[in-house]
């Protein structure tokens, strides 16, 4: 990972920009910041196999870091900067990294600068393996699954980007609105940026108006973002603020058609699809949109298949680094959870999920976790979380005191925001099927309130 970094950093010459929010950086700007903190990083005993959980919200001192905690050869543990204390603890537990670096006093989608604390942990070990990128997903039991990207992962990801029709190229401007602590944002956004040639341009608060502001501002030519965004655009329509964008495409989660079909009558040009998972990385695209209700052909590099109705990619190895889950990597197969069918053109339709994972605003939450939290409530006998359109939480109680505000107040404490439930009823006892199962369908427990 260290020689990648070192010849993307070298590409552009001094003043060409890479980033831009209320200032822009240059390339020869970022590779004086990248080696600055590198240095920093070294005097502090970071070095090649060093392992780093990252715990900052997207900024130019993030992607600062990364470059420069992967310029030292470390292995990088990607931290959500939105999760709760009681969250990160368990991922540090779960990864032992021999260094946190954290920033305090987040707000909005992306900040310039943030001030920086690296706490050296006793009970870190190294890395025993080439993988250079460590992220967390969901998983069946609510436990966070450790998902490992090698150096050669990642470069076969950035150059399918590179080879994907319709993607951001050389000289142009991509505001980009996934978060860059997350797969896309750092493979499609960060990466892809400094082996194209790509001018990434940040939006600073999650509006409609300041997002079109800065597409205005910034004469950008493609967005980048999770379907919440486009919905958020939709709903605030100003054309002429985008009339220098010629595409746009969503990752994170399928689109609605009904957000599609409003931003394109809003604007005028359909969103596109881009279809991964935080395990393999990006596997479709199809940045014009043209194939929708599709997510458009597997990109190079990618082999899949549908089998039993499930979306499966070939993968050489294991994509986790804990002992993962024999039900979703077998004989060479990873099993994304994913229903699917391809259509007589070679695109893949996606026909929702086939276990506890749902998307909200482009991050996986297991609702097994959200029942767990709601669980751990001393009032709380039983607890179901579905998913539609939002997550809603089902509770049983024995006692006549509990309320949803209460039930909720529990859970702001535990999971992070985009995890919690956005409605909440409190039961006497929660439906049951005839076999004595906990119902789960979303129509049935409407009707049991």
């Amino acid at each position: 990972m260290r020689e990648f970094v070192t010849d993307l950093l070298r590409r552009q010459g001094d003043d060409v920009p890479v980033f831009s929010h209320d200032h822009t950086v240059t390339h020869g700007a970022l590779r004086a910041s990248v080696a600055a903190e590198a240095s920093l990083f070294a005097a502090s005993g970071v070095g090649e196999g060093s392992t780093v959980a990252l715990h900052v919200p997207p900024s130019f001192t993030q992607l600062e870091v990364v470059l420069a905690l992967w310029s030292l050869g470390a292995r990088v543990i990607s931290i959500d900067h939105r999760l709760k204390p009681a969250e990160v603890e368990v991922l540090r537990e779960l990864t032992r990294p021999q260094f946190v670096v954290r920033a305090s006093g987040w707000s909005g989608l992306f900040r310039e600068r943030y001030e920086l604390v690296t706490e050296p942990r006793t009970d870190g070990r190294p890395a025993a393996t080439r993988h250079r990128l460590v992220q967390f997903t969901s998983g069946s039991t609510g436990r966070p699954k450790v998902v490992g990207r090698s150096t050669e992962s990642i470069i076969r990801e950035v150059m399918r980007f590179g080879a994907a029709e319709g993607m951001p190229g050389h000289g142009e401007r991509l505001l980009l609105l996934n978060s860059t602590a997350q797969s896309f944002g750092l493979m499609g956004g960060l990466l892809h940026a400094l082996a194209a040639g790509v001018h990434l341009v940040f939006a600073g608060k999650l509006s409609a108006e300041d997002i079109l502001r800065t597409a205005a501002r910034h004469e950008v030519d493609f967005i980048t973002g999770v379907p919440f965004h486009f919905d958020l655009l939709a709903s605030a329509a100003d054309r002429s603020a985008l009339r220098t964008v010629r595409g746009a495409f969503a990752g994170g989660e399928l689109m609605r058609p009904d957000v599609a079909e409003r931003f394109a009558d809003a604007y005028g040009f359909m969103v596109g699809e881009c279809f991964g998972t935080t395990e393999t990385g990006a596997l479709t695209m199809d940045a014009a949109g043209a194939t929708r209700p599709a997510v458009g052909k597997p990109l190079s590099d990618t082999t899949i298949r549908v089998r039993d109705g499930l979306v499966e990619v070939a993968l050489d190895q294991s994509p986790y680094l804990d002992e993962g889950d024999p039900t979703r990597y077998l004989d060479g197969w990873f099993r994304t959870g994913d229903r699917g069918e391809f259509d007589a053109h070679g695109n893949l339709r996606l026909l929702g999920r086939a276990d506890s994972l749902v998307v909200v605003r482009g991050s996986n939450v297991d609702l097994t976790q959200v029942e767990a939290a709601l669980r751990a409530h001393p009032l709380v006998t039983e607890a179901i979380a579905v998913h539609d359109e939002v997550i809603e939480a089902y509770v049983s109680t024995g006692s006549d005191t509990l309320t949803p505000e209460q039930v909720s107040a529990w859970c702001a404490e535990r999971l992070a925001e985009f995890k919690q439930p956005q409605r909440v009823h409190v039961l006497r006892a929660l439906p049951r099927t005839s076999a004595g199962k906990l119902v789960r369908n979303p129509r049935v427990l409407a009707d049991a309130r």
